[in-house]
């Protein structure tokens, strides 16, 4: 079921809360950029507006965080990355960069990671964490797969429980829906790069989100 315009979906839904966290290398590019994305998005579509900010903010029972592998601690975004952020509509307000730990990846209720590279040192942590990462492109052509009536109804059981149904079908489909090429499911360094590559990174982790979004909210993208 995907609800136009989401306003009927409760501030604080039953079930708990549903922690996203995103991982690349630094934590001043790719991943802050996702993190910041998600929390936009998700405020967006579920009326919220205003709770995207902070540095754990929760939205609709969804807290959205990020790490890094050789993460930047304390460290600022990278100016690039906070000026491809404003210009997609989202806030950099806030941020500082983290080293991924072994509590974040315990928390985690998704991991969804830059590269294969990424996801494989979050496995590697351990804490059962195979099952629950993925990496953002991955996690997108899988989510696409998945038939939206099969979830449950955010209006009834609002989104965590949702959210946690999306994982667990997405990890049920991954050994049957590989990806066309090595590249597919990587999104690129920016780190260093000029601001065209940056934007274009961005843009893409846009897109890639889109998708997702929409079957863990139950929401479609607002227009107008």
């Amino acid at each position: 079921m995907i609800v136009p315009e989401g306003r009927g979906i409760a501030a604080q839904p039953p079930g708990g809360t549903f922690r996203i966290l995103h991982v690349s290398t630094g934590n001043v590019c790719r991943s802050p950029i996702t993190e910041r994305l998600t929390r936009h998005a998700l405020a967006d579509r579920l009326g919220l507006t205003g709770l995207a900010g902070g540095t754990e903010s929760g939205v609709g029972g969804v807290i959205v965080e990020s790490a890094g592998t050789w993460g930047h601690e304390g460290a600022p975004m990278e100016a690039n990355a906070e000026a491809v952020l404003a210009s997609l509509g989202a806030d950099a307000a806030g941020f500082r960069g983290r080293e991924l730990l072994d509590e974040h990846v315990i928390r985690a209720d998704l991991v969804l990671t830059a590269t294969r590279d990424h996801r494989a040192q979050v496995i590697s942590m351990g804490h059962s964490a195979g099952l629950r990462t993925f990496t953002l492109k991955e996690f997108t052509r899988l989510v696409r797969a998945i038939d939206p009536a099969t979830l449950p109804d955010p209006l009834e059981g609002g989104v965590v429980g949702r959210a946690r149904a999306l994982v667990q079908a997405a990890a049920a489909l991954r050994g049957w829906l590989l990806a066309p090429s090595v590249e597919a499911d990587e999104v690129l360094d920016p780190y260093g790069a000029p601001m065209p590559f940056f934007q274009a990174v961005g843009e893409e982790i846009q897109v890639a989100l889109e998708p997702v979004l929409t079957a863990l909210t139950g929401v479609g993208r607002p227009t107008g």
